[in-house]
C-alpha cells in the first residue's frame, strides 16, 4: 500500500522544509506544528524528472533547446522572441517549474508545468516547429489527516493527449479512460522524500509518466528543490530545478491578459520570425499552451479543467472508492 511511502517524524520533515523555503525567500517562518503550505506541498510532491536530449541539428543548439526553464528566461515576458533569444549569449536557460495548488476538502490537485521556449525539429519532411512550448501534469493527493496527503494519481499532458496513472498500491483504477501505466516513485537525494518520476522527450517534449518516456543517451534528470541550477551539459543528470508559484504577484496567471505573452486565453504567443521552421516542414504560430489551456478533444473535460476543474478531470477518469468533494476550498482559477 501507498502508506510505506510516508515518511515517519513528519514533524521534523516539515520543519526542515519549511527553513529551505524561508531560507530563499518563498514562505514566511511557520510556527512549530503549523500545517504545510501550498509551497510546502507542491515541492514535497513535485515530480523527479527525465528529460531526453537531442543534440543533433542547429535547432538543437547543441542540446539546449532541451533545457527547461522560465518564461521570462531572457529577461522579458515577450514569447514572440523566445525562439531567437534560446541561441544567443547572456540568457539563463537555469532550471524552473511552474505549479499551482487547488484544494477541495478532500483532496489537493497540484499541476505542474515544465518550459520550453522552443518545440523543434530536426526532420525536413511532415514535421513542425514552434516557438515555445508548455506540457506537464496533475497529481491528485488524498488528505488522509497526514502532513502531505497520500499521492492517488496522475494525469500527463503529452502534446494534445491526456494519459493517466496510478502508483503502486493506489486505491483507484480505471474509469471513464483506462489507466495508461504505474506511476513509479523514486527517492531524491536533495531531500529524501519518495517523488513521482515523469519524463519528457526530446524536441516535442510530449510528458509521460517515466518510463514510457526515457533518456536515450543524452539527457537530464531534474530534482525539485529551492534554488535553480543550469545544466553542465546536455548529459548532466543531477540538476535541481526550482519551483515558481503560477498565481504568484506579476506571475503567470496574473499575465494571461499580457498580450506579448499570451496570444489568447490559455495560449503562449509566438511567431515564426528567425530561423524556426528552416529545413522542417513549417514553424507554426501560437501553438503552445498554459495550463488552463491544455486540452485533450477526444475526453470529455473541457479546454484547461485539467488546472481548473482537476476534481472533474479525476471523476472522469477514475473510479474512487470513498468521497470525492468537488466543492473547492481554494482555487484561484476561478477567482
Amino acid at each position: 500500500m501507498l502508506d510505506r511511502f510516508r515518511v515517519t517524524g513528519r514533524s521534523l520533515v516539515v520543519a526542515a522544509l519549511a527553513t529551505a523555503l524561508t531560507a530563499t525567500g518563498l514562505i514566511a517562518p511557520a510556527p512549530a506544528g503549523a500545517a504545510v503550505t501550498q509551497a510546502q506541498l507542491a515541492l514535497r510532491w513535485a515530480p523527479i524528472h527525465y528529460q531526453d536530449v537531442d543534440a543533433t541539428g542547429s535547432h538543437a543548439l547543441s542540446g539546449r533547446s532541451d533545457y527547461i526553464t522560465k518564461v521570462d528566461f531572457d529577461g522579458d515576458l515577450n514569447g514572440r522572441n523566445n525562439w531567437d533569444r534560446t541561441g544567443q549569449a547572456g540568457v539563463s536557460l537555469a532550471a524552473h517549474a511552474y505549479y499551482s495548488v487547488v484544494e477541495t476538502g478532500t483532496h489537493w490537485y497540484l499541476t505542474y508545468l515544465f518550459f520550453h521556449p522552443r518545440d523543434w525539429t530536426d526532420h525536413p519532411f511532415f514535421e513542425t516547429e514552434h516557438e515555445n512550448d508548455g506540457e506537464g501534469v496533475l497529481l491528485v493527493v488524498e488528505r488522509d489527516g497526514s502532513d502531505y496527503g497520500v499521492l492517488r494519481a496522475a494525469v500527463t499532458v503529452a502534446h494534445a493527449d491526456f494519459f493517466s496513472y496510478t502508483p503502486s498500491g493506489s486505491t483507484w483504477s480505471s474509469g471513464r479512460e483506462s489507466v495508461d501505466g504505474t506511476l513509479q516513485l523514486q527517492s531524491s537525494p536533495h531531500d529524501g522524500f519518495l517523488h513521482p518520476v515523469t519524463a519528457q522527450e526530446a524536441k516535442g517534449h510530449g510528458l509521460k509518466a517515466y518510463p514510457q518516456y526515457n533518456i536515450n543517451g543524452d539527457g537530464l534528470v531534474y530534482y525539485p528543490s529551492t534554488v535553480a541550477e543550469t545544466p553542465s551539459s546536455g548529459d548532466d543528470r543531477d540538476v535541481r530545478y526550482q519551483l515558481i508559484d503560477i498565481f504568484a504577484a506579476g506571475g503567470l496567471w496574473a499575465q494571461r491578459a499580457n498580450t506579448s505573452l499570451f496570444a489568447g486565453a490559455g495560449t503562449f504567443a509566438g511567431d515564426d520570425s528567425g530561423d524556426c521552421g528552416a529545413g522542417t516542414y513549417d514553424c507554426t504560430t501560437n501553438s503552445a499552451n498554459a495550463p488552463w489551456g491544455w486540452d485533450d478533444g477526444n475526453d470529455l473535460p473541457g479546454r484547461g479543467q485539467l488546472a481548473t476543474d482537476p476534481a472533474k478531470v479525476a471523476v472522469e477518469y477514475f473510479t474512487i472508492p470513498g468521497t470525492l468533494s468537488r466543492t473547492y476550498t481554494a482555487n484561484s482559477y476561478l477567482g
